[in-house]
């Protein structure tokens, strides 16, 4: 019986709450919280699922309102609520919530997202020391194959090499063999997500590594790890530039947000002024 109620609001759809009125209202509840009542007629629009995930929807939405209409009864029954401020609060947040979707609104009218290079490069110039590195990261190139791979041996070569014919032959070897690679030596990475799961991983002196070794091949079981160091940096220095550059990007477009935000405001207020729809009375 139930479930059949669940699917018949379902598909004909609800508002929300209100609580029951005196005899005179024709409309049939389907749940009570309280003094509060949930109507039929309220559910039109919420739920658009159908079959058993519409009937699971209804059911946590009428719960979900019980809930809510239980906690505000046994708020009003232990608490010394003041209406006057508590509706005081309840507007200015109506205004907040207007004034900000406003915002939004112009904000992304407004908003240009193009950073440029340079900006990004005086940026971090200005700010190196809020780009301190919280971890070693690296430069270069890895490469895990399964212990059955042919040619690891010329892998070896291949990895090390600055030929283009070479790194394409090496690509065209790691699509058709590796488990996992990167290639690209200009993308810096951190350390510890590049060697986890590796043997590499268990080396004490992460640091005394990084300094001392430039190729490593390593094994266990399963696969072969070849690592090709070509730059490294260490945590608490600061980190390069392209290494962050995605993060000053959306500082730089954040604070253009921030901007735009307060030139509306500071618009909207002078011409106000101008129009003479501000003033402030003496007293």
């Amino acid at each position: 019986m139930l479930t059949n109620l669940f699917l018949f609001i379902a598909l004909t759809g609800c508002e929300l709450i209100k609580v029951k009125n005196d005899g005179n209202d024709t409309r049939v509840p389907i749940a009570r919280a309280k003094d509060a009542y949930l109507y039929k007629e309220e559910l039109i629009g919420i739920v658009s699922l159908t079959g058993e995930d519409s009937v699971e929807a209804v059911r946590k939405h009428i719960e979900d309102w019980a809930r809510k209409q239980l906690l505000i009864s046994e708020a009003r029954s232990k608490l010394e609520l003041d209406e006057a401020e508590i509706e005081r609060k309840v507007l200015a947040y109506r205004y907040s919530l207007i004034g900000h979707e406003y915002q939004q609104s112009y904000i992304s009218e407004n908003l240009n997202m193009d950073v440029s290079e340079s900006e990004i490069t005086e940026y971090y110039e200005n700010n190196k020391d809020n780009f301190i590195l919280m971890q070693n990261i690296v430069r270069g190139r890895f490469i895990k194959l399964p212990s059955s791979a042919p040619r690891t041996d010329e892998v070896k070569s291949l990895i090390r090499s600055n030929k283009d014919e070479d790194f394409e032959e090496l690509k065209s070897y790691c699509l058709s063999f590796a488990s996992s690679y990167q290639l690209y030596d200009s993308v810096w990475m951190v350390f510890e997500d590049m060697v986890k799961g590796t043997p590499m991983e268990d080396v004490p002196n992460k640091v005394q590594f990084l300094k001392n070794r430039k190729f490593i091949e390593d094994s266990d079981e399963n696969f072969i790890y070849f690592l090709q160091i070509e730059e490294y940096r260490i945590s608490d220095n600061v980190s390069p530039i392209e290494f962050v550059s995605d993060q000053i990007k959306s500082i730089i477009i954040n604070k253009r947000m921030v901007g735009l935000a307060r030139k509306l405001e500071d618009d909207v207020f002078k011409n106000a002024k101008e129009n003479n729809e501000f003033e402030i009375y003496s007293n």
